[in-house]
């Protein structure tokens, strides 16, 4: 397409025209030879030839365009519905119900009901995105987490008390055999087989007999015993457990509080990045609702002028060319148009994702477009202020200081721990003996019960000692690289203290240009008016035409645009001032400043002198 378009290009045959000429020239001299040699006009005939050639080569490639005929030449191409029904004006104002936070798991469904455009204002805007938006509450989600790690941390000063119980049911089978008889090993008489000196049994009547049955202990070559028990144990009581000496417990809260500050810090800068969001937002919706009415106002105005241009074309005091000038102006004009009702609706789509509202409320600018108030600081004072009590950078600080505590609490592994420990308890079970037999002579009829119950109580008291002496440089290797990480975090405190002052100046600058330039934009506008008034008379008199026409009404439409983006502009770098100055309170639980300008604020909250 692009070969072919240079191939119908008009410049290579003027350039194929004129190069013989001009070789012809640096041969003879430097004056060029005229279209009109030979006493006629070939050479101007076949140019004008072979650009019609060319024009219709283009029509072809790019499509004809529609003839202009009487009756549709005022007519306006018809806007997409959806576009329509995402600019329709606000209904209402937006109220506390209409801006309620939906689930944070929930999904917009389809329904039948269309969305309601509420007008809401920049200070509410701000209010309800404190409130709403995900981001910030995924902040004071983080600060409630740690502070109750914070707290866990802490209970490590403290003893742990436990209370321990345990019943347990059983039953078993057991075989006890002996081969070899136990009357050989020195026991005594209680283990001495029958005839055996020294022996002694105990008859009915008490007294002492020697030798005439085998010792109550005693278990013959080959005997044993099979029995079945079962029954329950059970036991309980209490559990004291204290670090008497713990050389890591103070870093690692003082560690888990850095982090709370950290979170805290990082919960400010949130809030002025929000601000900042919002009002971008904001002032960009502001925009967008302007331009739609600049564009629609010059679409009417244009559809004045085009029937103006019709009646005068119809009274033969203009040419048609002015009436396809117009026409071709017009269209150009509501092509701006409809891109302007596109952009107001992202915009409005725009604040809505920042305000986080249900899905079916739409949020439209209900504030006029004013001047924020001078900012009351110079370059060097804002400067000043703005790196005083930065949350971020005092987050950075916050993570530099829990890195040097990590570092001690990691360096603690090495030093000795001492705690003390403490329990005391009770048990009881019961245990029923059954189903015995013996085996070969028997065994152990002595120590059979058929049914045993036990109770009984413990305590015990003492102290534990660690100390860790080797453990492969594991200990050395983790604080080497917390070290390094907190060297990090240093450099990436200059970093942002350096983007931190790129940011205010440009902020500043940009601001005291765009005053600057509304200034010329205001005079601009008032000088644009008059000559498009001038223009519009000399026009219907017949004094200048239609290009002249449109060139002052572009001129206007460019300078109300012009003085638009400067007045925005300037609440804009305004409110990116206050991104870096404005000060934000580090508990969720306090008050959020809603009027964002620096007038109400105390010169020891902006922390000048």
């Amino acid at each position: 397409m692009i070969r072919s378009l240079i191939k119908c290009s008009p410049l290579i045959s003027i350039i194929g025209l004129l190069l013989p000429t001009a070789s012809r020239a640096n041969q003879v001299d430097v004056f060029p030879s005229s279209l009109n040699y030979g006493g006629n006009t070939h050479q101007l005939e076949r140019s004008w030839s072979e650009l019609n050639q060319q024009l219709d080569s283009l029509d072809t490639l790019l499509g004809p365009a529609p003839d202009l005929g009487a009756s549709d030449v005022l007519e306006a191409p018809e806007l997409p519905s959806n576009l329509l029904d995402a600019n329709r004006p606000a209904d209402e104002t937006l109220s506390q119900e209409d801006s309620t936070l939906e689930p944070p798991l929930s999904l917009p469904e389809l329904t039948d009901r269309n969305t309601d455009v509420k007008s809401v204002s920049l200070r509410q805007a701000i209010a309800i995105a404190f409130r709403n938006n995900p981001e910030l509450q995924i902040q004071r989600e983080q600060i409630a987490a740690q502070g109750a790690t914070v707290a866990s941390l802490s209970g490590a000063y403290w003893p742990t008390i436990s209370v321990f119980a345990d019943v347990e049911g059983f039953q078993s089978g057991s075989t006890t055999f002996s081969p070899y008889g136990n009357n050989n090993f020195g026991f005594g008489a209680l283990f001495a087989k029958q005839g055996e000196t020294p022996n002694f049994a105990l008859t009915n009547n008490g007294k002492k007999v020697s030798g005439s049955e085998d010792g109550p202990f005693y278990v013959p070559a080959g005997g044993g015993l099979y029995a079945d028990s079962n029954g329950f144990d059970s036991m309980a009581g209490l559990q004291l457990n204290y670090a008497l000496v713990d050389f890591a417990r103070t870093p690692r809260v003082r560690t888990a509080s850095a982090k709370l500050q950290q979170f805290e810090q990082q919960y400010a800068n949130q809030l002025r990045a929000l601000q900042l969001e919002v009002s971008e937002a904001y002032y960009q919706l502001q925009l967008s609702e302007q331009l739609v009415r600049i564009r629609d106002a010059v679409v009417r105005t244009d559809l004045i002028v085009l029937q103006d241009t019709l009646n005068l074309k119809q009274a033969g005091l203009v040419p048609r060319v002015d009436l396809l000038r117009r026409s071709a102006t017009l269209a150009t004009d509501q092509e701006a148009l409809i891109q302007a009702l596109a952009d107001r609706a992202v915009a409005r789509r725009a604040l809505w994702t920042l305000l986080n509202l249900p899905a079916d409320v739409v949020p439209s600018a209900g504030d006029s477009i004013t001047l924020a108030p001078a900012w009351p600081l110079s370059l060097e004072q804002s400067l000043l202020a703005a790196y005083n009590s930065n949350p971020e950078l005092d987050a950075i600080l916050a993570t530099r200081r829990a890195l040097a505590l990590q570092q001690d609490e990691a360096a603690a592994q090495l030093l000795p721990k001492l705690s003390l420990f403490a329990s005391v308890g009770g048990m009881a079970s019961v245990e029923r003996t059954f189903n015995v037999s013996l085996i070969g002579d028997g065994c152990c009829g002595s120590t059979f019960l058929p049914l045993e119950q036990v109770a009984g109580y413990d305590w015990s008291v003492g102290l534990a000692f660690n100390w860790m002496i080797f453990n492969a440089g594991a200990t050395t290797n983790a604080v080497k690289a917390l070290s390094l990480q907190e060297k990090a975090a240093s450099q990436s405190y200059a970093a942002t203290r350096n983007s931190i002052r790129l940011r205010l100046e440009r902020a500043f600058l940009h601001h005291e240009a765009s005053l600057a330039k509304l200034v010329s934009a205001r005079r601009a506008v008032g000088a644009s008016k008059e000559a498009f008034r001038d223009s519009t008379l000399r026009y219907r008199t017949g004094l200048t035409n239609e290009v002249d026409l449109s060139v002052t009404q572009t001129q206007l439409v460019n300078s109300l645009v012009n003085r638009l983006i400067a007045t925005v502009d300037v609440n804009v770098t305004y409110a990116q001032l206050l991104r870096e100055l404005l000060p934000m309170p580090r508990d969720p639980d306090s008050t959020v400043p809603t009027k964002l300008t620096l007038q109400g604020f105390s010169p020891r909250e902006l922390d000048q002198p």
